[in-house]
């Protein structure tokens, strides 16, 4: 595999397990050095980071709640101590309770906003510097194909996936000219990586008739990272299997 992202550090929330683990290793074997994020599970993200150094990369573990100002903030001094700068930010921590509208209270909604929408307004703040002092940056956002079509019981999932999309298109706009570009990756089905089979009544309803796994994530987000990559800003890339969004 070529390594592309060699003297890169990329930063990848919620990336403990299932996609933002795969995101991690798939950068680290393109040559990007990792910072890996969780909320809880630190053994977990130990665990992503192993296969990231057994990748051939440098990984560091940064423990926080991107929906927490104070944690967003203490792990971007972190990360920037250590590498200097964070040249690819993936905001894949997120959220997905479900409760019924009429249920919902004030926490529910703010618990939800604030890791997707507000956490990756905060992370790109911290970030987007030291790619416009480098001219060269990638940040790629994630929404999902339930919250864009309007999650049965999740209006906050579908209010911060809308809103982080319209933030992504407003970053691409302003940012392009410095050399970095903003994307969204929409996912489909994916199968839990402790899974060992697609579930027939999901699998049912996807066109190239199985679900998709976190490697299928991965690819998109190497590619966007990617210096080939330098024509493609300010869009949802949907990766679903050919499902209708």
């Amino acid at each position: 595999m070529s390594k592309p992202l060699i003297g890169k550090t990329a930063f990848v929330s919620g990336s403990g397990q299932n996609i933002g683990r795969g995101i991690a290793v798939h950068l680290a074997g393109l040559g990007a050095n990792v910072v890996i994020n969780g909320s809880r599970d630190e053994a977990a993200c130990t665990e992503t980071a192993r296969l990231v150094a057994e990748a051939g990369a440098e990984a560091l573990v940064v423990m926080g709640d991107m929906g927490q100002a104070d944690d967003v903030a203490r792990a971007a001094d972190i990360a920037k101590t250590r590498f200097g700068t964070v040249d690819i930010l993936v905001n894949n921590a997120a959220r997905r309770p479900h409760k019924p509208f009429l249920e919902m209270t004030d926490e529910d909604w703010d618990g939800v906003v604030d890791v997707a929408l507000t956490g990756a307004f905060r992370t790109a703040r911290a970030f987007l510097p030291g790619m416009v002092d480098k001219g060269w940056g990638r940040i790629i956002n994630f929404a999902g194909m339930k919250a864009i079509r309007g999650y049965f019981e999740g209006a906050p999932i579908s209010a911060a996936k809308h809103g982080v999309w319209g933030l992504s298109k407003a970053l691409s706009t302003e940012f392009a000219p410095k050399g970095i570009t903003v994307n969204v990756i929409s996912p489909g089905q994916i199968r839990k990586d402790e899974d060992n089979a697609d579930d027939p009544k999901r699998v049912a309803t996807i066109p190239v008739g199985f679900m998709g796994q976190s490697p299928d994530i991965a690819a998109c987000v190497g590619y966007l990272a990617s210096p080939e990559a330098r024509f493609v800003t300010g869009q949802m890339i949907a990766v679903n299997g050919g499902e209708e969004t």
